[in-house]
């Protein structure tokens, strides 16, 4: 598979803030990489490298097969950027904002009036196409901005925190859009501070953390580095606790979890099926009432916390 993105050993300094420090990223064609990391870690930074706005001071990028810092304008003819705020002008409308982009990328009126049509088309923005944007909703003025990224068909996207302050439904609107654009083979580099963005939007995700990548894998693989799977099991009664921990502390493959206040004890699936079993038969015969017995999997923020030891931002 082609690579659209490749970072290897970028560096960047602010005076006495070594912001990126090392970043290496593969990025392959018509793919999403999520690009994870506490606030402070370099993700932004990394970002603006990237898409030519700030100059490394070390190593080397390639976005679309030229090089960053010595290639710039071929690099900025063939991406897009959406920042953490809607960038269109709240005077003019959606339609005025999208044709002069075109205009301005030398698309001829004719030609950015049509690409104004399709976008507007494509975003669900049609019927307010001649309303002044200020006049949007936040979704939908993340939606223009989005359709003006777009104006000159970049093959590759940087998306820098894109659903910062929506509600729900314009969130997954956009993730819509986002997931049709990768289908049509574009590749996105997305910051976000929501994992679950992370989660459903990337194929791959690089977790930063001053200024370093220090995790890379899918979604998938950073959930299995945490560990296993648990079973947790909530029981009743009085003692009921301290009963199940005597009889899981004789046949449980390992001493487990346990939250008092709720009655919740939880064990490492170390075994699958083989650990459910094992301590239903112990609860069963120790006379233990259980209330439910549930399987809880690893989450993006429980692999994000054990590699950062912060929350993400």
């Amino acid at each position: 598979m082609e690579t659209a993105i490749r970072a290897e050993g970028l560096r960047k300094r602010f005076k006495d803030h070594q912001a990126l420090d090392g970043v290496d990223l593969s990025v392959a064609t018509g793919t999403v990489l999520g690009l994870l990391g506490p606030n402070g870690a370099g993700k932004t930074t990394t970002v603006r490298v990237l898409s030519t706005l700030l100059a490394p001071d070390g190593g080397r990028a390639e976005v679309a097969g030229f090089d960053v810092a010595r290639q710039p304008a071929e690099v900025r003819r063939r991406i897009g950027l959406a920042g953490q705020y809607a960038a269109v002008d709240g005077l003019l409308t959606g339609r005025e904002n999208l044709v002069l982009i075109g205009v301005l990328l030398h698309l001829g009126r004719r030609a950015a009036r049509q690409r104004a049509e399709e976008l507007l088309a494509r975003f669900d923005l049609t019927g307010a196409a001649d309303r002044p944007t200020r006049t949007y909703s936040g979704g939908m003025r993340r939606r223009l901005d989005l359709a003006a990224c777009l104006v000159a068909a970049p093959s590759v996207l940087f998306l820098d925190e894109p659903t910062t302050g929506l509600d729900p439904v314009s969130r997954m609107s956009l993730w819509s859009a986002v997931r049709e654009l990768v289908a049509d083979g574009v590749t996105v580099l997305l910051t976000t501070q929501y994992l679950e963005e992370a989660d459903y939007l990337a194929d791959r995700i690089a977790v930063v953390d001053t200024g370093r990548v220090i995790a890379e894998g899918t979604p998938d693989d950073l959930k299995r580095s945490v560990g296993p799977d648990r079973l947790e099991i909530r029981v009743v009664g009085d003692g009921a606790v301290g009963h199940a921990l005597t009889a899981l502390g004789t046949d449980a493959a390992e001493e487990p979890a346990v939250d008092p206040g709720k009655g919740v004890i939880s064990l490492r699936l170390v075994d699958g099926m083989g650990t459910i079993a094992a301590a239903a038969t112990a609860l069963e015969k120790a006379g233990v009432t259980v209330a439910d017995f549930a399987v809880r999997r690893p989450t993006l923020d429980d692999a994000f916390a054990e590699l950062t030891g912060r929350s993400v931002g």
